[in-house]
């Protein structure tokens, strides 16, 4: 019979994601725990939402990959970007563009189920990477560019 997770705490997601290989830190801001890690060079953050009965444990989490936006952003981006894509949404906050993506564990899923919600988000990080790169590359783009946490830039 397949274990139920119906809440993590950093810890816990902290295992998951360094068993699926990588590196991840904790950091604690006013007494605010989140997971910072990168995939194919981009940071993201894991940000944990609604609390579980258990004390230190959460029923969800988002991940959150902030990229610095230099320069005027092409008309459009994210409004594109939500309109073609399922399951993370596109947002502009101040001068960073944002992808997020909400994994729920309320009613209860499975190991794979959460591996699986890992595997989606290192697929749409790549993706953002290539939909940003293609975007500038339209008649009517602006220059302008996003800076990863790595300090990686990507021109637009």
């Amino acid at each position: 019979m397949t274990q139920l997770i119906s809440h993590v705490s950093p810890q816990s997601l902290t295992d998951v994601l360094q068993a699926a290989g990588y590196r991840v830190n904790q950091t604690e801001q006013n007494g605010i725990v989140q997971l910072l890690s990168a995939s194919q060079g981009i940071g993201y953050a894991v940000r944990f939402g609604n609390p579980a009965a258990e004390q230190g444990s959460y029923v969800d989490f988002t991940f959150s990959c902030a990229l610095r936006v230099q320069g005027e952003l092409p008309q459009g981006v994210a409004e594109q970007w939500n309109a073609t894509r399922r399951f993370a949404r596109l947002s502009l906050q101040g001068e960073f563009l944002v992808m997020e993506m909400d994994v729920v564990l309320a009613a209860g899923v499975s190991n794979d189920h959460l591996r699986g919600n890992l595997e989606l988000w290192d697929r749409l990080l790549q993706e953002f990477i290539v939909y940003l790169r293609d975007f500038s590359q339209a008649p009517t783009a602006q220059a302008a560019k996003v800076v990863t946490t790595e300090q990686q830039e990507v021109a637009l």
